[in-house]
């Protein structure tokens, strides 16, 4: 599974149950700094089995770098670095042989790859795969940090209920900094009734990228809604993303739409934000704004109907093993590393054409 920008290169390998999962990151520049602690930190916020509203499944996803790494320091090399499973049931998932889950991707995953297919947990389309994608997107973001641009994002909506989050960064010292006190219970309430009912929930995550320069990215297919979307829509249970206004500029006006500018202290900033800090694909220098839209897990206790692909029957099936009741909470550090992936593969874009010109 492979992702190639301009400037960085994603490998991520390995599937749900394996013995090990990992990644390699290539285009990490020589000589800059990788906090291995912060790093763990930040990977902690999307690890399974911390609270009674995520998965049991119990993992540490605590990284071994075998590559590209001279102490904490980048050797110019790729990045590898494996997460071994090791809180598996692969058993679990007998009963799922023949018969797809409703709305995951058993069923075309059968057909495309046949008796190759090993669905347990979900096999390469589970959101365990999103824990090295982390890793990557961890390393960028730090690196972002130091380049002054923050990565903050929070749950605007979680099932039918809206802004039960506050704007957050990305290394909060909370296992769950994506809300505040209040929100936070009513939040974990929600979806432990929807985990209490067989069920689950989506959500919402909107994401604010702070302190952008003005000139990142490019027109149609070089935009930097092309470059984050195109990371957004590979993370499971993602689908939809939008951009500032998003659907509701269709709503509007162009009097309404339309961000004038004008000038504070020397510079020149919009006196709204309907663009998503994003005008003809490039960085306006306002905050970039998007939200990516989560469907609930597939996987619930609550009987639904499927087939039986041996004995092509329709059959009523109950999903067993241990899933995520909302993948929301642990998505939000998925979000915040895509988007970091892409803005950070921009940025070393930008610094190459400054160089060119001077």
């Amino acid at each position: 599974m492979n992702w190639r920008g301009d400037n960085l290169a994603l490998h991520v390998f390995g599937a749900s149950h394996s013995e090990v999962i990992g990644m390699s990151l290539e285009g990490i520049p020589a000589g800059e700094r990788i906090d291995l602690a912060l790093l763990q930190h930040f990977l902690d916020r999307r690890a399974p089995g911390r609270t009674p509203w995520s998965t049991p499944r119990k993992e540490p996803d605590a990284p071994v770098f075998v590559s590209g790494l001279c102490g904490e320091r980048a050797d110019g090399s790729s990045i590898t670095a494996e997460i071994h499973n090791q809180d598996r049931r692969s058993k679990d998932y007998s009963a799922l042989a023949h018969t797809p889950r409703p709305g995951h991707a058993d069923y075309p995953a059968a057909v495309k790859y046949g008796s190759a297919w090993n669905g347990a947990g979900g096999g390469a389309f589970s959101g365990r795969m999103t824990a090295p994608v982390c890793i990557a997107g961890g390393i960028c973001l730090q690196l972002l940090e130091r380049e002054g641009i923050s990565v903050i994002s929070r749950i605007s909506e979680l099932g039918k209920t809206h802004d039960v989050g506050e704007l957050t960064s990305s290394t909060a010292e909370k296992a769950f900094p994506v809300v505040n006190e209040n929100s936070g219970k009513a939040m974990i309430e929600h979806i432990m009734e929807a985990k209490a009912d067989g069920d689950s929930l989506g959500g919402v995550v909107e994401c604010k990228i702070l302190g952008l320069p003005v000139g990142l990215g490019g027109p149609l297919f070089e935009g930097m809604e092309s470059r984050i979307a195109n990371l957004l829509f590979a993370i499971p249970a993602v689908k939809g993303v939008d951009f500032g206004a998003g659907f509701e500029a269709a709503r509007l006006l162009g009097s309404e739409n339309n961000d004038p500018f004008r000038l504070e202290e020397g510079g020149i900033v919009t006196e709204s934000n309907h663009a998503g800090g994003i005008l003809g694909g490039i960085t306006n220098g306002m905050p970039l704004v998007f939200h990516a839209a989560f469907k609930p897990t597939p996987s619930i206790a609550k009987p639904q109907r499927s087939v039986d692909l041996e004995r092509m029957e329709e059959t009523e099936l109950r999903v067993p093993g241990r899933h995520d009741p909302c993948v929301v909470p642990r998505a939000v550090p998925v979000v915040e590393a895509m988007a970091a992936l892409a803005v950070y593969d921009a940025l070393l874009s930008r610094r190459k054409e400054l160089e060119a010109w001077n």
